[in-house]
């Protein structure tokens, strides 16, 4: 079996998850430079996040641990498991502090607002379903600047604890949705390794949520 794992923050996670559920990680843990881990059972696909999707969606995975924003603004065609319970943020529409005018204000005026974000799709669809008409620009890095230099009236972006948006000045006006990691497979693996993508499945689910206490203490 094929399986993409998520580098970064829902990293370590991922592979305690899995190790308390049984599955031999072998080098997961350390891997290194490898961008591939092989095990007797597993090979592991060491993966950017927001490419995840893709690789379970177009079956160059089996299965994978990927976060339900990525899922959501890739919009692709996955079968979602479980919901791990670990990797918990949100996202959430943030505004200057300072704001000269209220957003009422200028959507009146102006009959749209500028919104800055890496989430295109869930930025479209929160301000759909809210009956607001939206500019909305795709950035790459740091999201908080675009009100501050003018870009944008709006952001919307992930958050944990809200802190960075305070640091740079900025409040939270809105709740988009709340984000955590999944255990996802490909749809036509879910028919041809239907009784291991269950077995599997099964056996996460046994040790989810994770305590952060060692088994073994």
């Amino acid at each position: 079996m094929r399986m993409a794992v998520p580098k970064g923050s829902l990293f370590a996670d991922s592979v305690e998850v899995l190790r308390r559920a049984g599955v031999d990680v072998g080098d997961l843990a350390d891997p290194g430079r490898q961008l591939i881990v092989y095990t007797a059972e597993t090979e592991f696909i060491i993966a950017r996040p927001t490419d995840i999707p893709a690789y379970v969606a177009y079956g160059a995975v089996d299965v994978a641990i990927a976060g339900k924003d990525v899922l959501l603004e890739a919009d692709l065609d996955v079968v979602e498991l479980l919901d791990l319970e670990f990797g918990g943020c949100r996202f959430v529409v943030a505004e200057p502090e300072d704001a000269s005018r209220s957003i009422e204000e200028l959507y009146r005026h102006l009959g749209v607002i500028r919104v800055a974000t890496k989430y295109p799709r869930i930025t479209e669809r929160h301000f759909a379903e809210s009956g607001l008409q939206v500019e909305v620009v795709k950035l790459h890095g740091n999201i908080e600047l675009a009100p501050l230099i003018g870009l944008a009236d709006q952001v919307v972006d992930i958050t944990a604890t809200g802190t960075t948006l305070a640091q740079n000045r900025l409040r939270i006006v809105d709740e988009v949705l709340a984000s955590t990691a999944r255990f996802v497979a490909n749809p036509a693996s879910m028919r041809t390794e239907s009784a291991r993508v269950t077995d599997l499945a099964d056996r996460i689910a046994a040790v989810v949520p994770l305590t952060g206490e060692d088994d073994a203490s």
